[in-house]
């Protein structure tokens, strides 16, 4: 995904939840709304799948182990080398999403080789996109 693919998508996640914010105090006369209670159970694993050592390396491929209640949960990688930002990638973990496409490939036009400090996060979406909720994260270390 390149940056400015990146700017736009959050560019708009601000203004759906901005316009979402709105439209929940709207509905109740300008009144602060009452977050329904909800419990979502969550957990999220790194699965190292082509790993000789037990440890990720640069160019391999992971997946994960997710539970989750959630309707729509995916999981999101994001790489760093020091400060430089060199990988992301986002995909869906719940019925319906392929199974094949449940694979991060640990490389990407700009992270070309070397170590790398990874975050993944499991979080959840409604159909349209709307009520990102964090469920969980790990971090992890790319060899090279």
């Amino acid at each position: 995904m390149s940056r400015k693919s990146l700017v736009i998508f959050a560019l708009i996640f601000a203004f759906a939840v901005t316009l979402g914010s709105a439209q929940a105090l709207a509905t109740r006369g300008g009144k602060k709304a009452t977050p329904a209670a909800t419990t979502t159970t969550s957990s999220l694993v790194l699965v190292l799948i082509d790993s000789r050592d037990g440890a990720a390396h640069w160019g391999q491929h992971i997946t994960f182990d997710v539970t989750s209640s959630a309707r729509y949960s995916f999981v999101r990688v994001d790489c760093y080398q020091a400060t430089v930002w060199v990988y992301e990638q986002s995909t869906g973990f719940y019925v319906g999403w392929p199974l094949d496409q449940r694979t991060f490939t640990l490389r990407s036009s700009v992270w070309t080789g070397g170590a790398a400090d990874c975050t993944a996060l499991l979080y959840s979406t409604d159909a349209d996109g709307s009520n990102f909720q964090s469920l969980a994260t790990t971090t992890f270390h790319v060899a090279p």
